[in-house]
C-alpha cells in the first residue's frame, strides 16, 4: 500500500512539474522614462536575465516622449539581435526614440489613445537639428522597418515589393520633407494613432492593459516575469542625476581649493577624493567616462599636490592641473558617441564646460564665505582671537638668530658668564654654555640657541 502511494505521489509531482514546464515564460520591461544611460543599463539587464531565465517572449510596457539618440540605437540593436521575440506595449506614447525603439520590436501593440512617430532629432531646446543628424536618423529607421522583411508578389503582371514595415512610412516620422502618397503630406511629420498605425502595418493590435496584449499574441498559458532593479541599481540613477553631480563637482572643487589654503593633507582633501569616486564610478559603469577621463582627473590631481608640497608658490603645474581637473569633470559629462555620431560636438563640449565652471565658482566663492565664516568668527572656536600686545608687557623674540648655529667669532666683552660676543659684524648677548669665564677677545663658537638666548664655548687652539 505505501509502495502504491509513493508511485502516485511521484507521478503526481512529475505530471504538475510538466504542466508547469509547459507554461510560456513573458519577461515583461518597462520603458517609461526618458531613454538615457539608466534605462539603457535596466533595459539590457531585463534582457540578460530574461535570457537566464529561458523567457519564450520579452514585453517591453512603453511610455516615453524619447531620449538620447545613442541609448535609443543601442536598444534597438539588442532588440533586432535577441533571438526571442520581442513585443511592445504603448501604453501612451512613443515619440521620438521611443519610436525607433517600438518599431525594431517584432509585434507592435498600442492602447486606445496612444501614438507613435514624430522621431525628428531635436536639441534640448526642442529645436530641429542640422540636416546631418536628420540624415542619420532617416537611414536608422529605414533600417530598423526594413530589418523585418518583405515579401515580393505579382500584380497585374508586374513584381511588387511589399514590405512588412514600409521604410518610407519610418523615414517620414523624422523628415518633413518625405511624402508618402496616402499616408502624409509633404511638410509635416508624421505621428499614428493606434488604428491608423494597424491600417499601415505599424501595429498588430489594440489593447488596455499588457494580459491583453499577450492573449492578443496569441499565448494563454503563460507566467509573467519581471527584473526588478536591485539598491546599487537606484544608487547609480541617484549619482548620475544632474542636481548630485553638480553637488559632487562643488565637492570636489572645495575640497582642493581649502586643501591649498592649509599646510598638510587633510579632511578637506579626503573628501574631495570620496567627492570624485562618486562622480567618477557610476559615468565610468554607465560608459559616459572611460579610462582617458579619469587618468586626466589623477594627472590634474597629482600636479596639484606636486604644486602644494614641493614646487613653492603656485605656478604653472598648479594652472594645468586645475585645467585638467576641469577638462576630465567636463568630458565625463559627455557620452563617448558624440565624438563618433557628432562631428562637431562643440555644442556638447560647451554645455558640459558651462555646467563644470558653474558649479566650480559657486564651490569657490561658497568656499571663500565658508573659510571666513569659520576662521574669523568669534562666536566659532577654529580660531585664536587673542592679542598679545606690548603695551601690557609681551615682546617679539628675533628668530633670525638661531641660524648662527654653529658659527664662529669672538668675545666682545667678557663673560661672567654672560656677556656679549661678536659674530660677523653683529653682536648678540651670550651665555658661557659650560658656565666658565671667557675674557674678552677670545675665539668662540657659537653651540645652540635656546629661549631667546645664544650659548658658546671657548674654541681650544
Amino acid at each position: 500500500m505505501k509502495r502504491l502511494l509513493l508511485c502516485i505521489g511521484l507521478l503526481f509531482c512529475l505530471l504538475s512539474a510538466s504542466a508547469t514546464g509547459n507554461k510560456a515564460i513573458v519577461y515583461k520591461v518597462d520603458i517609461k522614462d526618458e531613454i538615457g544611460p539608466g534605462i539603457w543599463r535596466l533595459v539590457k539587464k531585463s534582457f540578460d536575465r530574461a535570457t537566464e531565465e529561458r523567457a519564450d517572449y520579452v514585453l517591453i510596457h512603453m511610455n516615453t516622449y524619447g531620449g538620447m539618440v545613442v541609448y535609443a540605437d543601442s536598444l534597438r540593436s539588442l532588440i533586432l539581435n535577441y533571438p526571442k521575440p520581442v513585443w511592445v506595449f504603448i501604453d501612451n506614447n512613443a515619440a521620438s526614440a521611443g519610436a525607433l525603439i517600438s518599431i525594431a520590436c517584432d509585434k507592435i501593440y498600442m492602447r486606445e489613445g496612444a501614438n507613435i512617430g514624430a522621431a525628428t532629432v531635436v536639441n534640448q531646446t526642442g529645436e530641429a537639428m542640422p540636416d546631418k543628424y536628420q540624415s542619420y536618423m532617416r537611414s536608422m529607421i529605414r533600417a530598423t522597418a526594413q530589418a523585418h522583411g518583405k515579401d515580393t508578389v505579382t500584380e497585374n503582371g508586374k513584381t511588387v515589393v511589399r514590405w512588412h514595415r514600409d521604410p518610407r512610412i519610418a523615414e517620414a516620422m523624422v523628415d518633413e520633407r518625405v511624402a508618402v502618397e496616402g499616408v502624409s503630406d509633404s511638410g509635416k511629420i508624421l505621428t499614428f494613432t493606434p488604428h491608423e498605425a494597424m491600417q499601415h502595418g505599424y501595429c498588430e493590435g489594440v489593447a488596455e492593459s499588457v494580459p491583453e496584449v499577450i492573449r492578443e499574441a496569441g499565448v494563454t498559458d503563460y507566467e509573467l516575469r519581471e527584473y526588478r532593479p536591485t539598491t546599487m541599481d537606484r544608487l547609480i540613477g541617484f549619482l548620475i542625476s544632474p542636481i548630485i553631480q553638480g553637488l559632487l563637482i562643488m565637492v570636489i572643487i572645495g575640497g582642493i581649493y581649502f586643501e591649498l589654503q592649509t599646510p598638510g593633507v587633510g579632511f578637506p582633501l579626503v573628501a574631495a577624493v570620496t567627492a570624485c569616486l562618486l562622480y567618477f564610478a557610476p559615468l565610468y559603469l554607465e560608459g559616459f567616462a572611460n579610462y582617458v577621463e579619469i587618468i586626466l582627473f589623477v594627472v590634474g590631481l597629482v600636479l596639484l599636490l606636486l604644486e602644494i608640497f614641493v614646487i613653492p608658490g603656485f605656478g604653472v603645474a598648479g594652472i594645468l592641473g586645475i585645467l585638467c581637473i576641469v577638462g576630465s569633470l567636463a568630458l565625463s559629462g559627455i557620452d563617448n558617441f558624440t565624438f563618433e555620431f557628432l562631428p562637431d560636438f562643440a555644442g556638447a563640449i560647451i554645455r558640459s564646460l558651462f555646467f563644470v565652471i558653474s558649479c566650480s565658482l559657486i564651490s569657490v566663492v561658497g568656499s571663500i564665505w565658508l573659510s571666513r565664516k569659520l576662521f574669523g568668527s568669534r562666536r566659532l572656536n577654529f580660531a585664536l582671537h587673542a592679542e598679545q600686545r606690548v603695551e601690557e608687557g609681551f615682546v617679539g623674540v628675533d628668530m633670525t638668530v638661531k641660524e648662527e648655529v654653529g658659527k664662529e667669532g669672538v668675545t666682545f666683552t667678557d663673560l661672567r658668564p654672560v656677556g656679549k660676543v661678536e659674530i660677523g659684524n653683529d653682536i648678540y648677548d651670550a651665555v658661557s654654555n659650560t658656565g666658565v669665564f671667557i675674557q674678552k677677545g677670545e675665539k668662540v663658537k657659537i653651540i645652540k640657541y635656546q629661549a631667546g638666548q645664544v650659548y658658546v664655548e671657548k674654541l681650544v687652539p
